[in-house]
C-alpha cells in the first residue's frame, strides 16, 4: 500500500530551479587522469556550477548544475554551437578536456533535483519507510545513501533494545530519525548554494582558513560543519545546530577590522574561544 493514501499523512516534495546533466572528461592518451585524481573539482559561476569527480579508469564524470529556464539555462543552450561557445567562454579550461562535450550534452538526459519530506514513516506497526522512500535529498553533501544506512542502524539497535516488540520499535524509529533526515535535507540544499556561489570568494576562503586553524588547535571545541557531517558520527540534527552557532561566531569574526591581516592572531583565537564558552 502507499502511505500517500492514508489519513493524516504529511508529504512534501520540492524542486530546485536547477537541473543537472552529466558530461565526461576522458583519460589522457596514456590512460591517466587529466586533472588531480584526489580532489573534487568545482567551477563555481554564481548562478550555476560544473563539478568533476574522478573515476577508476582515468576519466572524470562531470556534472553541470544549471537553471532549467532563463539566461543562461538548459532551454537557452539548444544547439551544439551554443553549447560549445558557452563552455569555451565560461569553463575554458574544462572545455579543452571535453572532446565529446556537444554529444554528451544532447545525448545525456537532464535530471531534476528534488527533496522529499514526509511523516509518519510507519503504519499500524506493520511497515516502515526507510531511505529515499522517507527522505529523498539533493546530492550536495554526498549523504543520501549514508542517511539510509543510518535508518538501518537505528532500526537494528531498536530491534535489540525492544526485543522485537514492533509496537515500541516503530514509533521510536521515526521519532529518532525524522529530525536527522530533515536536517541533512536542509544541509544539502544549503551546501549547493555554498558550492555554487561562495567557494571561489576570498572572504569564504579566509573564513574556512580560520575555522581550520581553530579546529587544528582546539578539536574538542570546534569542528567544521562539513567535518561533523562527513567524517564523524554526529547526528545530522546536532551538526546542523552546532554549525549554525559556529556560523554566528564566524560572522562576528569576519566583521572584525583588518581580519585578513589578523586572522591567525592570538586575539582572534581568544575571541572565538570566548564565544564558544
Amino acid at each position: 500500500m502507499s502511505l500517500l493514501f492514508t489519513d493524516r499523512f504529511n508529504y512534501s516534495q520540492s524542486y530546485l530551479e536547477h537541473g543537472y546533466k552529466e558530461l565526461t572528461i576522458p583519460p589522457a592518451a596514456d590512460g591517466t587522469h587529466q586533472l588531480d585524481k584526489n580532489a573534487l573539482h568545482i567551477w563555481p559561476r554564481g548562478g550555476y556550477m560544473l563539478i568533476a569527480l574522478p573515476n577508476m579508469d582515468g576519466s572524470f564524470t562531470c556534472t553541470l548544475f544549471f537553471p532549467f529556464e532563463g539566461s543562461p539555462s538548459f532551454v537557452e543552450l539548444n544547439s551544439k554551437e551554443k553549447v560549445s561557445a558557452f563552455f569555451k567562454k565560461i569553463f575554458a579550461d574544462a572545455y579543452e578536456l571535453m572532446p565529446t562535450l556537444e554529444d554528451d550534452f544532447f545525448n545525456n538526459p537532464t535530471g531534476s533535483l528534488m527533496t522529499v519530506k514526509c511523516f509518519p514513516w510507519t503504519w499500524k506497526n506493520q511497515f516502515a519507510l526507510i531511505g529515499d522512500a522517507a527522505h529523498a535529498i539533493v546530492p550536495f553533501y554526498g549523504q543520501g545513501m549514508n542517511c539510509g544506512f543510518e535508518d538501518c542502524v537505528e532500526l537494528n539497535d531498536l530491534i535489540v533494545k525492544h526485543n522485537h516488540d514492533w509496537s515500541k520499535i516503530m514509533p521510536e524509529y521515526q521519532l529518532q530519525r525524522k529530525p536527522n533526515s530533515d536536517a541533512i535535507a536542509d544541509l544539502a540544499v544549503a551546501n549547493f548554494y555554498e558550492m555554487r556561489d561562495l567557494v571561489g570568494h576570498p572572504d569564504f576562503l579566509l573564513r574556512k582558513k580560520i575555522e581550520a586553524r581553530i579546529f587544528d588547535k582546539h578539536p574538542e571545541k570546534w569542528v567544521p560543519l562539513y567535518t561533523m557531517v562527513t567524517f564523524n558520527e554526529f547526528p545530522y540534527s546536532e551538526a546542523l545546530s552546532r554549525g549554525r552557532k559556529q556560523d554566528q561566531i564566524m560572522d562576528q569574526v569576519m566583521a572584525l577590522p583588518n581580519i585578513e591581516k589578523i586572522w591567525d592572531s592570538p586575539e582572534v583565537e581568544s575571541k572565538i574561544l570566548s564565544m564558544l564558552s
